[in-house]
């Protein structure tokens, strides 16, 4: 048995994005670049690290290779470590079966032994594809003062968002009295942000039974979460406040990207105090030509740029050619977009090639979205709303 830790994290990390379209055609929706240096998987993980949890158990599924090969040892969070550290789970063959994970709590539940190893008092269950900064210890300290058998971070959010979320009713002192799935009609605006901390011995007996049940989905919104109330077990609600963004579709994507044009940034990647980590590619320092203009931009290292950029983020060894301009987009690593070729409103994917005098997005409408690799031939237009994958 490993040295003893008294919560340690499982991330779920192997969700399909099929809402980002062809941006996950080959990767995980975690593994996806965000922000000019990072990729989504990123905040989960640096919020382990900030927040003192040092054992976490990343559980993929979909089109994992590019995911495994960027968490590596776990060395750019400090998570490469003798006793503990990052450890990457997959779905595996027991005896002469496997299976796939059949839904969130399914996938905590194959991973029995491993949480086990640890003699763990409380586990924390976080979602791979949701940026925002939080400190988890503080959480774990609300849930052990409430003696709690299950906390779910909540934040409100808009009614008319309501349907996409797990709702909550909460009693005054934060006790949750009801939870509901995605309701067509709520009645209340509390939303989990799909973080949840349970105490360990509490939860197995849950994940166990839910095993058993042929006709559960073996989800912690639609199953345990219900079963746990029904109960009457204590559950609580911990608010939060702060900047969070569910990336699940393109049109997020690229706002969360907007975002971070405003100064001040509403989430803080200058914050000294909790930084954001990711893997560093080591590339020379961006380079803007006499001529260029850029104007309220992110530029990442490595980048060349010799055109216009306006509002747009650029990821790292993004090559904008002469006569190119870049406006309100987003261009993913390595792209290159050759000369007079416009791009607006747009998400470039990772060493697409946008040809010369093409046009990629236009001044409204639905962002346009070039795919990974893809190289546009000069002269080509690809319309609002637009997903070009070859």
């Amino acid at each position: 048995m490993m040295k003893k830790k008294q919560c340690i994290a499982m991330l779920l990390a192997g969700g399909q994005g099929s809402r980002l379209g062809i941006l996950t055609a080959n990767m995980a929706k975690p593994a996806i670049p965000y922000g000019g240096k990072y990729r989504i998987i990123d905040f989960p993980l640096s919020n382990c690290a900030n927040s003192g949890i040092d054992v976490v158990g990343v559980l993929t599924q979909y089109q994992p290779l590019e995911l495994n090969a960027y968490i590596g040892s776990g060395s750019p969070w400090d998570l490469d470590l003798a006793h503990g550290g990052v450890y990457v789970l997959p779905p595996y063959v027991k005896g002469k079966t496997g299976e796939w994970y059949s839904g969130t709590a399914n996938a905590i539940y194959q991973n029995l032994a491993f949480i086990e190893q640890f003699n763990t008092d409380y586990v924390l269950i976080l979602s791979g594809d949701h940026i925002y900064k939080m400190d988890y210890n503080a959480m774990l300290q609300y849930h052990i003062k409430k003696g709690a058998d299950g906390t779910i971070a909540v934040r409100e959010v808009p009614w008319e968002e309501t349907s996409r979320f797990g709702i909550m009713n909460t009693a005054p002192d934060g006790a949750i009295t009801e939870f509901e799935e995605k309701p067509k009609k709520a009645r209340s605006n509390k939303a989990s942000m799909g973080v949840y901390i349970f105490t360990w011995e509490k939860l197995r007996s849950y994940l166990l039974a839910d095993a058993a049940d042929k006709t559960s989905s073996n989800d912690f919104g639609k199953n345990i979460i219900p079963k746990m109330l029904a109960d009457r077990e204590k559950i609580f609600a911990y608010s939060f406040e702060g900047y969070w963004k569910d990336v699940g579709t393109i049109e997020s994507l690229w706002e969360a990207n907007m975002d971070l044009l405003q100064m001040p940034m509403p989430i803080d990647l200058y914050d000294s105090t909790w930084r954001i980590y990711g893997r560093n590619p080591g590339m020379a320092p961006h380079y803007v030509a006499e001529g260029a203009v850029v104007h309220n931009c992110l530029i990442t290292e490595g980048c060349e740029v010799y055109g216009k950029v306006d509002r747009s983020v650029l990821f790292a060894g993004v090559i904008l050619k002469e006569g190119a301009s870049v406006v309100d987009s987003v261009v993913m690593p390595g792209a290159v977009i050759e000369r007079g070729a416009q791009v607006k409103r747009a998400i470039v994917a990772e060493h697409a090639v946008i040809g010369a005098g093409a046009v990629v997005g236009e001044d409204s409408g639905a962002i346009a979205v070039v795919g990974e690799k893809v190289v546009l031939p000069p002269g080509a237009f690809v319309k609002a709303g637009e997903q070009r994958d070859r």
